[in-house]
This record gives C-alpha cells, sequence and structure tokens, in this order.
C-alpha cells in the first residue's frame, strides 16, 4: 500500500484519547470466577495465584482477573489473546450475557451491575449490538426479514422496520439478495446479514466476538474491510475481540492484550509492536513487520529553515513503510502535518535510521533466543 499524500488540514485529523467526553464502556476491577464459592476469589489471598495453582487449591477458573479498560466514543477497541485468555468471556460480561463476579462497570455512566431486568434488555436491543461468530440466522427468514428481526423485536412496524433494513443491507453490499434465505448465501454473505442485523437497531456500541474467524481468508479480509469502512463512515464505537493478531493491528485504535484472564498490555498498535511490556507481549510481536505498524512520529525530525512551509505533506498516523515510499516518489523531505501544523518532516536519512534500529532489534532478539 502506498503513502497519501494529505493536505495541511488532514479529512480525518488523530483522535485525541477521548475527545474530551465520557467513555462509552468504563470497567474498573472487573473479575469473572467460575467454580464453588466464585464470589469469594476477588480479594482474597488465593487472588494472585496461577491459573493452575487456583485451580488445585480452590477448584475455581478465573476467567476475567482483575481487568479495568475505558473504551472511548468512536474508537476501536480490539481485546485479544489466545485460546483460554478469556476476551469472549469479558465480551459477554459487558452486557452481563455473562454475570461478572465482581468489580465496576458502566455504560455512559450508568451502572450495569445495578440494572434490573427491563434496564439490561434495553441495553441490548438499543445501546449494544453483538455480532458473534455463529451468525444465528434464521434459515426460514428471507435476508430481510433477518436484518429487520431485531426492530420486529423493538415493536417497530412492519414497513418501517423493513425500509430501515433496505438501508442497512445496501450499506453492507447485499443489494439484490434481500429476498434469499440464509441457505442460498456464501459464508461472507452471511456474515454481512449479521452484522447489517446489528446495525439496523442503531446501537450506540457494536460488540464483535470473533466474528470473521471461521471465514475463508480472502472472505475474511473482505470483512475487516467492510468494518473499517463502516468506522470511517459512522465513527461508531467498536469493541471487537480477536485471537488474530494481524487483524488487531489492522482494525484496532487500541488494543488490549489478554492472558490467564488479565490484560498484559493496552495500548495503540504501535505502542504495542514498538513498546513491548514483558517477553510475552515481545514474542507474541517478534514477526511482525514493525515498519508497517510503527509510524512517522518515531521517525521524523525537526523541520529547518524553510521546510515547514510548503510541500508534499503526509499524516502522523503514516507508517514507516508508506512513508519510505513517499519520500522515494517525491525526491525530498516530507512534512508531517496535523491539523494544518507541521509537527516535523522525515527524509531518507531519518527512515533508514528507524528501519536500521529495527533491524538491529530485531538481531539482538534472535540473539537473545539462540
Amino acid at each position: 500500500m502506498s503513502a497519501t499524500l494529505v493536505p495541511e488540514t488532514p479529512e480525518t485529523p488523530e483522535k485525541s484519547e477521548n475527545n474530551g467526553k465520557a467513555p462509552v464502556f468504563s470497567v474498573r476491577g472487573l473479575w469473572k470466577v467460575f467454580g464453588p464459592k466464585a464470589d469469594r476469589i476477588p480479594g482474597s489471598a488465593e487472588a494472585g495465584l496461577s491459573a493452575e495453582e487456583l485451580r488445585a487449591r480452590t477448584g475455581c477458573t478465573a476467567a476475567v482477573r482483575d481487568v479495568s479498560f475505558d473504551v472511548q466514543p468512536g474508537e476501536v477497541f480490539v481485546v485479544m489473546g489466545l485460546s483460554g485468555s478469556g476476551k469472549s468471556t469479558l465480551v459477554r460480561c459487558l452486557t452481563r450475557l455473562i454475570e461478572p463476579t465482581a468489580g465496576e462497570l458502566s455504560i455512559d455512566g450508568e451502572d450495569v451491575l445495578g440494572m434490573d431486568r427491563n434496564r439490561l434488555r434495553d441495553l441490548r436491543r438499543h445501546r449494544a449490538a453483538m455480532v458473534f461468530q455463529h451468525f444465528g440466522l434464521l434459515p426460514h427468514r428471507s435476508v430481510l426479514d433477518n436484518v429487520a428481526y431485531g426492530l420486529e423485536i423493538q415493536g417497530v412496524g412492519k414497513a418501517e422496520r423493513r425500509a430501515r433494513a433496505a438501508k442497512v443491507i445496501e450499506k453492507v453490499g447485499l443489494t439484490g439478495l434481500e429476498r434469499r434465505r440464509p441457505g442460498q448465501l456464501s459464508g461472507g454473505q452471511q456474515q454481512r446479514v449479521g452484522l447489517a442485523r446489528a446495525l439496523a437497531v442503531d446501537p450506540e456500541v457494536l460488540l464483535f466476538d470473533e466474528p470473521f474467524s471461521a471465514l475463508d481468508p480472502l472472505i475474511r479480509r473482505d470483512m475487516q474491510e467492510e468494518v473499517i469502512r463502516l468506522h470511517r463512515e459512522e465513527g461508531r464505537t467498536m469493541v471487537f475481540i480477536t485471537h488474530d493478531l494481524s487483524e488487531a493491528l489492522r482494525l484496532g485504535d487500541r488494543i488490549a492484550l489478554m492472558r490467564d484472564g488479565g490484560i498484559v498490555q493496552l495500548g495503540t498498535p504501535e505502542e504495542i509492536v514498538g513498546s513491548p511490556a514483558d517477553d510475552y507481549v515481545r514474542d507474541f510481536v517478534r514477526d511482525v513487520p514493525r515498519e508497517q505498524v510503527l509510524t512517522v512520529r518515531r521517525a521524523m525530525r525537526p523541520a529547518v529553515k524553510d521546510e515547514a512551509k510548503d510541500g508534499p505533506a503526509l499524516a502522523p498516523s503514516t507508517t514507516v513503510a508508506e512513508a519510505i515510499e513517499a519520500v522515494a516518489r517525491t525526491g525530498g523531505p516530507v512534512r508531517v502535518v496535523d491539523d494544518g501544523r507541521c509537527l516535523g518532516v522525515v527524509d531518507h536519512a531519518c527512515l533508514l535510521d528507524v528501519v536500521a534500529g529495527l533491524d538491529r532489534e530485531d538481531g539482538r532478539e534472535k540473539a537473545g533466543a539462540v
């Protein structure tokens, strides 16, 4: 992918951490423990035991262990980890599809754990919609009626829900398939129906639980592109669960990497890849081409003389790999511009320094692994 030169005022400036708004989801000290007398584990002497020791001593499993984070409005927050890390349990706790054992959980400042049955039903039907790996489509209903199903549950009239469903079907690229049954669709098309059904209720936040893991690689990439496009067009808040690092790096504004129920590191893709918190994270990202993740913020130098005044420009989110192409194409320094302000410039020398530094780090890591 080649870099895109941008005008002095980028169309999509980088988001501040929270845009001055309260978090959509706020999670503090959240636990989910399975087993006998599970509620006694959080805060106890056993809480710090490893997963194996906890099971051996108490018969309990801490699927989510003292987790804290905020999901900011408009961001794609990715929770990733290997099987058994607790990521799917965590996302189900957000709407109490699984009841947390302990901790604090709120949406837009409202206590989710204190919600009665009616408020909880409203949360699941109107405010937070789930997209699962298994589509759960109704086989006897058409695409249109499957997409409209959530609106039917809400009590929306037939004409209105079908009109709204038709608009969402067009948005996800299923125009012309409205009358087909799920069995007549490919896996990718079925997943688009599942996505459209979630979008139709116009939720504040979309929760994705490994929605593309069963799809073929090419279809999976198409669906990732669809999520990126929808987020770019709508700016809807998304929480995305995955075990795939490349998917997490591609989609996430921030990533929470989980292991044994806890969060090992939480940060931007650049922070996760460029500054791993420990050996586990370092090993996780070892094979990632870092020049395709790290941005020009790490490579740029201060502008000198008239370099900041005019000429081609790149957004601060441009990767080092994209910047190398842009500098090669222009033949000289390229400005890094954010909201009309020149932050610095990149040229052949500083970009090569960064790449050489990455190569040296890779060499040290490989030597240490031998």
